[in-house]
């Protein structure tokens, strides 16, 4: 098998403007399905990407001997129920992040893929950032014991005008399935999910396991920043600022201080697939370079890292499940830090955000 056989669950933003290109460009992967209730929708994609095969039910793509694996690209609230029954029926797992919105069915769909022994993959993209590829390279082989981290993710804005001009055409229906609960229901929620995971992510990729955090949350002028002090389990003091929205262009980025150089990283908008700026400072030689990282398609570099797992027993480089359960822990001790005012452990938290 040279290439591997991909189906794509929902046809909504997050495919149209990341999964299904990421697919048709792949070098070791192909878009062999789609599958959308909406047959509107569906019907307009695959006019688009040309699917192999399309299926309005999510079992009957599963049956199909031929797929290999599966995209989960729906709403948050469907991961787990979705990972569950694709990996149950045999296919590997990419799913889009957050994991879960809970630990009880974080838990659970671990138990699922530890028994199945299929690879699953959250899609933390931005460990596909050859930006942050380099900046981690350098953290593990000369950087030395890192002594303070600070990240963060702000989103602006002007973020819509903005991606507007870069994204294809995103198309709607009527018809798509939506979760019970509007998900923009309750902002800080959300927030917390779309965004927050991606930065409790990146900080973890650098510095490791989070071992408690202790968050402030200022909700004024339309904005909702969270300041988070943050205890990794190596000693690394670390600080995480997740801001929504700045008036000023999209700002997302870190600052890293080890014992034997820095490194400091700007990320850009996700949609302009471009590789981070980063300067890696070497104490050694009292130099600093910075890598270009030409190839900035993260999304298409996360499928073919994902398939390399799978046709070529390659390491994983992406998050795995228990990176997906970090990550949530994380969240939820931030939200219980803000409630009670006080530093919080992720191993005390359970249930729900």
């Amino acid at each position: 098998m040279t290439k591997l056989n991909v189906g794509v669950l929902g046809c909504g933003p997050i495919a149209q403007a990341g999964h299904f290109e990421s697919c048709t460009k792949a070098k070791n992967a192909r878009l062999y399905a789609i599958c959308d209730v909406a047959d509107d929708l569906r019907d307009r994609m695959a006019a688009t990407h040309a699917p192999d095969k399309t299926f309005a039910d999510f079992d009957a793509m599963l049956a199909d001997p031929d797929l290999d694996a599966v995209i989960i690209a729906t709403s948050d609230a469907f991961h787990v129920a979705a990972s569950i029954r694709a990996l149950e029926a045999g296919k590997h797992v990419l799913c889009e992040k957050p994991l879960a919105m809970g630990l009880e069915e974080s838990r659970e769909l671990e138990q699922v893929v530890q028994r199945t022994g299929k690879v699953f993959q959250v899609g933390h993209m931005k460990r596909f950032d050859l930006g942050l590829q380099e900046a981690k390279a350098f953290i593990d082989g000369e950087m030395g014991e890192i002594v303070a981290l600070k990240a963060w993710y702000c989103d602006s804005t002007h973020r819509y005008p903005m991606t507007d001009a870069v994204q294809p055409l995103i198309i709607k229906s009527a018809k798509a399935r939506k979760p019970a609960e509007d998900p923009k229901a309750d902002l800080e929620r959300y927030y917390m999910l779309a965004h927050g995971s991606h930065l409790i992510d990146t900080a973890r990729y650098f510095a490791g396991d989070i071992v408690s955090v202790h968050a402030r949350l200022s909700k004024d002028k339309g904005m909702y920043c969270w300041f988070v002090d943050t205890e990794f389990a190596s000693g690394t003091m670390g600080h995480l600022d997740l801001t929504v929205s700045v008036r000023m262009d999209w700002h997302e980025g870190f600052q890293i201080y080890g014992q034997n150089g820095s490194v400091i990283g700007k990320t850009y908008n996700p949609w302009y697939y471009k590789t981070s700026e980063v300067d890696i400072f070497r104490e050694s030689t009292g130099m600093s370079y910075r890598p270009l990282g030409a190839d900035g398609h993260f999304y298409r570099r996360q499928l073919e890292g994902f398939a390399s797992v799978i046709l070529d027993g390659a390491p994983q480089t992406g998050a795995t499940i228990a990176d997906g359960i970090a990550s949530v822990q994380g969240m939820l001790a931030i939200a219980r830090s803000v409630r009670e005012g006080r530093r919080v452990r992720l191993d005390e938290v359970e249930g729900s955000l």
